[in-house]
């Protein structure tokens, strides 16, 4: 079976020195995994280079089988979505801000706030459609970002720390609620994360990055 994303000697420099160095990395449709390191292992590089944000300086990444280039990676970046560590919404309401995605794929905005309603109604957030971003609490501004994701429908998802800023009884709740609405839509995703425990409870799956190197990667 192809996979959604793999990695096949895939080298990234700054400079002279290694940011990534990554020789087989595979993920199926449907497969979940945490992705686990200390700080400066290369971690935002991967996501940043699986979401073709930045290529490598050798070897390729496949979505899907097709191999990423530069003409190609604006069609591949709408089949997959990025949450990041501080949420980035725009100064609009709420339901604006979840349908963002979908109205810079062209979709008209009255569908775009419908199905932006839907994934809101789903993440438990609805009823702060009309606010603005700027007095949500920082759980309620990650379900937010969640929504904005999910209503783009993406096929792989990627998440870099975006519990990090929530106190751990946030986290406990919205962890294995993300990890259930990924497994209903069958998509696949990986988080990024420092927390051992948040890692298992999103995963079976763990992968260890270490000086831009995958020291370890299988299942927990």
């Amino acid at each position: 079976m192809t996979p959604i994303l793999e990695f096949q000697d895939v080298k990234v420099h700054a400079g002279p020195r290694s940011l990534l160095d990554v020789p087989s990395f595979r993920l199926e449709a449907g497969e979940l995994v945490s992705l686990v390191g200390p700080n400066g292992s290369g971690k935002t590089t991967l996501l940043h280079t699986a979401a073709f944000l930045r290529f490598p300086d050798s070897g390729q990444v496949a979505f899907s089988g097709e191999v990423a280039t530069a003409r190609n990676a604006a069609s591949l970046r709408r089949r997959l979505a990025i949450v990041f560590q501080d949420p980035l919404l725009f100064s609009v309401d709420v339901v604006g801000n979840a349908a963002a995605g979908l109205r810079f794929q062209g979709i008209s905005q009255a569908v775009a706030q419908r199905r932006a309603m839907e994934f809101l109604h789903l993440f438990g957030v609805a009823h702060l459609a009309s606010r603005k971003p700027r007095g949500l609490s920082g759980g309620e501004a990650a379900r937010v970002a969640l929504a904005r994701a999910f209503a783009t429908n993406p096929d792989l998802l990627l998440l870099d720390e975006p519990f990090s800023a929530l106190d751990a009884g946030s986290r406990a709740v919205l962890v294995p609620e993300l990890r259930q609405r990924l497994a209903e839509r069958h998509a696949s995703a990986i988080l990024v994360t420092h927390d051992i425990a948040e890692a298992f409870a999103f995963a079976p799956r763990l992968a260890l990055l270490d000086g831009g190197q995958l020291t370890a990667d299988g299942d927990i």
